[in-house]
């Protein structure tokens, strides 16, 4: 027997299975980096992709719009090269007045003080405003025209007023465009309301009870109609630079890009499946996986990256044990809620998502939708009456969930994922 130790919410659970039994475990792959944070931030914007440098794109007297992420992705770590990035600019001739720094909030919420000088850090926060984007605030939007798939692309006039626009951010797996980073920024980054749902709701296949687009998904670009629309946006606004960070295992900045929105972007999404994308020989009958414990697990809301992971390690029809504690329920966001709560079957499910769509009511429509394609287990504190009207079954151990999942039969195939929320197991 094989003893497993899996993260969960701000301890560890255990559990016995047979070691004959255990075809994958699915960890991030080893970074091996000889240079340090601030190294690998130099090296990108000194040597950026099918572009000029920074410096050399700008001129005195231009005006420059900074889009930067929001603090939920503050472990991007932007204080450690929004600097540099400002420093380039001024090597160019732009003057600090000339330069705006506007966040990408998306659809959420507005931002304090104290999390803009966090995004910033303290030298900069004393010489810069940020502003939050705000998706609502019609006046403060232009309507730069409509995309092949319908989109109009509705987006913050600072950045448009600009004489450059400068995209930051991470690149990292992401459910519906593949990649994040690049693009996102713009859309749904600075984009209205109005076009960000238009957008997400490609995601489906056209006609009610059809469900979601299978190259709608996480690590993938080719045939994703979600990600070209994106890209369509990102043309209308012109970048004039990009530069993006990569995460390593360990929470640090492991790579870096620059330069070019669209190939730039490219190099990192081979930079991201380097670290992240694991491939796998075959698919098991059962996946064991962690969100990563707290913060990760916080809620449900938060575990949906480990879920969709997951899957792709799943044969078809398979079990998949989730352990994410959710401490805080399904999430304080209304519409995956609605979505759990007021719903006990797909099609009405599907409709809903379909007639008002946000990317928190998709959230819920996949957990669900998951549930009734699979044996969908959560290791989890969470109130079973939140799920009552879903197939998602609770257990509140790995042990207790293990002896569901095998159904009688121990000898089926088991796959670990101990990074749930952030590898990307790949069949080859």
């Amino acid at each position: 027997m094989k003893e497993i130790e899996m993260k969960y919410g701000r301890g560890t659970m255990k559990a016995l299975i047979e070691e004959k039994n255990v075809m994958e475990v699915i960890r991030s792959n080893t970074v091996k980096q000889d240079k340090t944070e601030d190294e690998i931030i130099s090296d990108a914007l000194h040597n950026p992709i099918d572009s000029k440098r920074l410096k050399d794109i700008v001129n005195e007297g231009e005006t420059v719009c900074v889009i930067i992420s929001d603090v939920t992705r503050s472990w991007q770590k932007p204080y450690k090269f929004l600097y540099k990035i400002v420093e380039e600019l001024n090597a160019g001739g732009v003057k600090d007045e000339d330069i705006t720094f506007l966040s990408a909030l998306g659809t959420h919420r507005k931002q304090t003080k104290e999390e803009h000088e966090k995004l910033l850090g303290g030298e900069l926060s004393k010489r810069f405003k940020v502003y939050d984007h705000d998706c609502f605030d019609e006046k403060g939007m232009v309507h730069l025209g409509d995309t092949s798939h319908g989109t109009p692309i509705i987006v913050n006039k600072k950045a448009v007023e600009c004489d450059h626009v400068v995209l930051t951010g991470a690149i990292i797996y992401h459910f519906l465009v593949g990649w994040s980073g690049g693009k996102k920024s713009i859309l749904p980054g600075i984009s209205s309301f109005k076009t960000i749902s238009m957008n997400h709701s490609l995601s489906l296949n056209e006609g009610l009870g059809s469900g979601m687009r299978d190259n709608v998904r996480s690590g993938n670009v080719e045939g994703n109609i979600v990600h070209d629309d994106m890209m369509q946006a990102a043309a209308m606004v012109k970048p004039s630079f990009m530069f993006n960070v990569i995460m390593g295992p360990d929470g640090n900045i492991a790579n870096a890009v620059a330069g070019n929105y669209i190939t730039a972007h490219a190099a990192g999404r081979k930079l991201v499946d380097n670290i992240d994308g694991v491939n796998i020989k075959k698919k098991a009958d059962i996946v064991i996986a962690t969100a990563g414990g707290y913060p990760k697990d916080i809620n449900l809301y938060q575990s949906i990256k480990t879920l969709m992971n997951a899957k792709e390690a799943m044969v078809d029809g398979g079990t998949m044990i989730i352990l994410t504690q959710c401490s805080e329920g399904i999430g304080e966001i209304k519409d995956i809620k609605d979505m759990i709560l007021n719903y006990d079957n797909m099609l009405d499910r599907e409709k809903e998502l379909r007639e008002r769509y946000t990317i928190s009511k998709y959230v819920g429509y996949f957990f669900c939708d998951i549930a009734e394609k699979c044996k969908l287990i959560l290791v989890s504190e969470i109130n079973p009456d939140l799920l009552k009207k879903t197939k998602i079954i609770l257990s509140k151990t790995l042990e207790e969930a293990l002896e569901i999942a095998y159904d009688g039969d121990k000898n089926r195939t088991i796959s670990l994922m101990y990074n749930g929320a952030n590898t990307l197991p790949r069949l080859v």
